[in-house]
């Protein structure tokens, strides 16, 4: 079932769809091939710039969400799983009449990603994995579960020289003015006070610890783009690569960037959108 919220002018505001035990808030903008796209750790719809503001829209129509105990969706206090974020990802597509899709998974979306390809194959035609790992003996992503207690610019400084290993301490020193415009940046949370947000994003992490695909996933039959960024310190190259050797029929590309190399190198956007859409480099 979808609903649809207005604003107080009566205008289309914050699609919902009753998924399982949850109502899920989505937004879907675009025209062309269909594409899910699954955000990361944290993510919120509300939170600008969200992938609507980047290229995908003016080459698919594209659907994203905030995942469970995220955003404006339900945010239930008990435990989640991984496989239960693949299951809110498949039940959404079915809410909204999709059978099938191209996905591109981010970071904690890349894992959700990958069990939803493996779950549900058919539903996946094609699929990009972006700065995210197997977990597993195939290596893990950085674990936020330690670091939960840590907040704002705190948890902004310590965060900043993992996600580019190329802004070290040196690097701050010698860049302070782009330095702390990156704690800046990466200290806003507007929406931290809301009910439910602390235990929502807890027990995100708690399924984020958990996560573990790597005995399946050579279950994963649809042509697949693994990317990451070469400075990547959250989600290792080289773990991803082991990641790339172990899915059938995948491409493995780096880009110049740490975990946001999607912002950060110009390529990365039109590389995803050739492979997706079957494009000749």
């Amino acid at each position: 079932m979808v609903r649809v919220e207005r604003n107080i002018r009566g205008k289309r505001s914050m699609p919902f769809a009753k998924v399982g035990d949850i109502e899920i808030h989505y937004d879907r903008h675009g025209q062309g091939p269909r594409l899910l796209f699954i955000s990361g750790t944290g993510g919120d719809l509300r939170m600008k710039p969200n992938v609507f503001d980047g290229p995908l829209p003016k080459h698919f129509d594209t659907l994203a969400y905030d995942q469970r105990g995220l955003g404006q969706t339900t945010k239930p206090d008990c435990p989640y799983s991984m496989a239960q974020y693949a299951e809110d990802a498949a039940g959404l597509m079915h809410a909204i009449g999709w059978g099938s899709a191209m996905v591109i998974g981010v970071s904690f979306g890349g894992m959700v990603a990958q069990e939803l390809a493996i779950n549900h194959p058919h539903m996946v035609e094609g699929l990009v994995l972006c700065c995210t790992t197997p977990g597993g003996e195939g290596g893990a992503s950085f674990p936020f579960h330690t670091i939960e207690h840590l907040k704002g610019e705190e948890r902004a400084r310590h965060m900043i020289p993992i996600s580019d290993t190329r802004h070290d301490g040196a690097w701050a020193k010698a860049n302070p003015a782009a330095y702390d415009a990156m704690v800046s940046f990466a200290s806003l949370d507007p929406y931290a006070d809301e009910p439910g947000t602390a235990i929502g994003r807890h027990r995100q992490l708690e399924a984020r610890a958990k996560h573990d695909t790597w005995d399946r996933l050579d279950q994963i039959r649809c042509p697949t783009l693994v990317c990451a960024g070469r400075y990547d310190g959250i989600a290792p190259p080289a773990t991803v690569a082991k990641m790339a050797n172990r899915i059938r029929s995948s491409e493995l590309r780096l880009f110049e960037g740490g975990h946001l190399f999607m912002l950060q190198d110009r390529e990365a956007f039109p590389a995803m959108i050739r492979f997706l859409k079957g494009d000749q480099p």
